[in-house]
């Protein structure tokens, strides 16, 4: 167990705080590249947007019509718009209410519509973008990482275009109709509370941020918590075994006591802001309507007034303490759409979206050639992995590549596929530059079976049929018989239809590895890889595996990166690397006749052992 690590795992039991940007001219302008999306739904955006004004606007009469209801029940008309009657005011107030609840049941479904399906378009984009970008951008982030960007950061978009920039409009509307309706009922009044209500919003304001930092904080610690709890069960043996319940026990204990610390002294600052509410809030309030209640015996006001001004005065306070926490939001979202954006602008591979555009369009038969191929990785410059690389693999033949590790051979397979670009030299399929072809074209006629096979987490079935997605039935039966997996799979209740979990822990090496070879058979690939396709399993599995590979080698190129050399006697051809450079090559019989080569010597390691 790692002692004093760091929560970083504990993103998954608390909601990310999202990072948020300054608001300028650039990510304006960035920002704008994602309203794009809006384009196809602009009729409907602009209806909503008319429709949230309408309304915004029309939820400014009701103060007035409570006021009108008061001036009318004392026998007084203070609002000429309004009828004098109690009952006229009430059956305009209804019909207001009704075109009101209309208005906005379009507003609130076109408003979703628009965002949701701009929504979609942005996930689908992004996605696809995601999936087609070179195995370069991979290795430089982390899988989290990018889901991230799927999930949290599309979702406060999502947030800010459903919610947030409606809410802020209606709450702008609010604000400026309610100071000139404040403004038209009373300047004293009004005056009085715009000296007052600023400050204690800014002051309120400021006092929320302290007591969210702190709570952030107890969340942080308590994540912290739960992290150990997660690490010492998930690894009791180790603790058991090194006899560290103790120590477990009392980092624990620490971090508890330290939530409990932090929460206390957030309690007692929430216990200040409440009473800086009941005070400072409500006493401004009162000493304004007390102010007015004066007005009133002054005959300066009506009671109805009154009342009108108190509801104005609260849609005014209302809006005020909203806009922090909604340009909040939108700083969050305008953070997420860079990040967003910065994946859209990425350089992708040139692969299709349409299933239909990447059917096979230039036949390759299975001549394969390094011609003086030298590469580093893009992110590790300064290390040269291959060396002025050069072989050739005619159509049909089985070339083995072996070697020390970190020699270079799992990058020749990235290569062979195209994951890569060299910097200097040419790989050439059937004597063609590999720029000839387009990569869906490649990558068609070119398979792999790793040493780690993945398997995703439908059934197997599914899983066979990934190699050639329009395979029928009888195809992925007969494709499981000659990788020797249709015995092991009928054997399961379910057959094909068995769910082999996540990654495929089901299912065991040598099962895993059958189906890997059962999709390729699929897939009948002009040039096949086999990445130590063997290297880790047992004897009997090794067995099974090696028979369906002999039966996958038929009749096709075959590269065979191996450890073990015994599998790879029968190779046309054995290229022997080391330190990036070709330094022996030949059949097996050849090299073990070279006394001083690394061939020999890596064979009789193996032998003795």
């Amino acid at each position: 167990m790692a002692r004093g690590r760091s929560s970083l795992n504990s993103g998954g039991k608390q909601k990310e705080e999202l990072p948020k940007a300054k608001i300028n001219r650039q990510t304006l302008k960035n920002i704008s590249r994602l309203l794009s999306y809006l384009r196809p739904y602009r009729s409907k955006f602009i209806f909503a947007m008319f429709f949230l004004f309408l309304s915004s606007l029309v939820g400014l009469a009701f103060p007035s019509f409570i006021g009108g209801l008061i001036d009318a029940a004392q026998g007084k008309q203070t609002t000429k718009f309004l009828p004098a009657t109690i009952q006229g005011i009430g059956l305009l107030a209804l019909i207001v209410l009704f075109a009101q609840g209309f208005v906005s049941f379009f507003r609130i479904l076109w408003f979703v519509q628009v965002a949701e399906r701009s929504l979609a378009d942005i996930r689908r984009d992004t996605y696809f973008k995601l999936i087609t970008l070179p195995m370069n951008f991979f290795s430089n982030r982390r899988v989290g990482e990018l889901n991230s960007r799927i999930s949290a950061d599309l979702s406060q978009i999502q947030d800010t275009l459903t919610t947030t920039l409606a809410e802020m409009i209606r709450q702008m509307v609010l604000l400026v109709g309610g100071i000139a309706f404040l403004a038209i009922i009373s300047g004293k009044l009004t005056l009085s509370l715009l000296a007052v209500l600023p400050i204690l919003i800014v002051i309120a304001i400021f006092f929320g941020r302290f007591i969210r930092k702190i709570s952030r904080k107890a969340q942080d610690r308590l994540a912290e918590s739960n992290t150990i709890v997660e690490e010492t069960l998930q690894g009791i043996a180790n603790v058991k075994a090194f006899v560290n319940e103790s120590f477990e026990a009392g980092r624990y204990s620490r971090n508890i006591k330290d939530v409990a610390n932090i929460a206390i002294t957030g309690a007692k600052y929430r216990g200040l802001f409440a009473s800086f509410i009941v005070f400072g809030m409500f006493g401004a309030i009162v000493t304004v309507v007390a102010y007015g209640c004066l007005l009133v015996s002054h005959h300066e006001l009506t009671v109805g007034e009154l009342f009108k001004f108190a509801l104005y005065a609260a849609f005014v306070g209302s809006a005020m303490g909203s806009f922090p926490e909604m340009y909040a939001n939108v700083q969050r979202a305008v953070g997420a759409s860079e990040r967003v954006l910065e994946i859209l602008g990425e350089e992708g591979e040139k692969v299709s979206i349409l299933e239909t555009e990447n059917d096979i369009k230039q036949k390759i038969d299975g001549n394969l050639a390094f011609d003086n191929v030298n590469f580093h990785y893009p992110s590790r410059p300064e290390i040269e992995v291959l060396k002025g690389i050069s072989f050739e693999a005619k159509t049909g033949q089985k070339v083995a590549i072996v070697g020390p590790s970190g020699s270079g051979k799992s990058t020749m397979a990235s290569l062979i596929l195209q994951f890569y670009q060299p910097q200097s030299g040419t790989i050439l399929y059937d004597s063609k530059p590999a720029d000839v072809y387009s990569l869906t074209d490649i990558r068609n006629q070119v398979a792999i079976v790793p040493q780690d096979v993945l398997l995703f987490g439908g059934s197997i079935r599914e899983n066979i049929a990934y190699g050639k997605l329009k395979a029928t039935e009888e195809e992925i039966e007969v494709a499981a018989k000659r990788a020797n997996a249709h015995q092991f799979i009928m054997s399961f209740p379910e057959g094909y239809d068995t769910i082999v979990g996540e990654r495929g822990v089901k299912l065991s090496g040598g099962q895993r590895q059958r189906i890997a070879i059962a999709r390729a058979l699929l897939k009948n690939p002009s040039i096949l890889i086999l990445d130590e396709a063997t290297s880790s399993l047992d004897s009997e599995s090794e067995r099974l595996v090696q028979e369906a590979l002999e039966e996958l080698m038929k009749n096709r190129t075959s590269i065979i990166i191996a450890h073990r050399l015994s599998t790879i006697r029968e190779a046309d051809n054995i290229i022997v690397l080391e330190k990036g450079k070709v330094i022996e090559s030949g059949n097996h019989e050849e090299l073990l006749g070279n006394e001083n080569g690394l061939y020999r010597y890596l064979s009789q390691l193996q032998f003795e052992v």
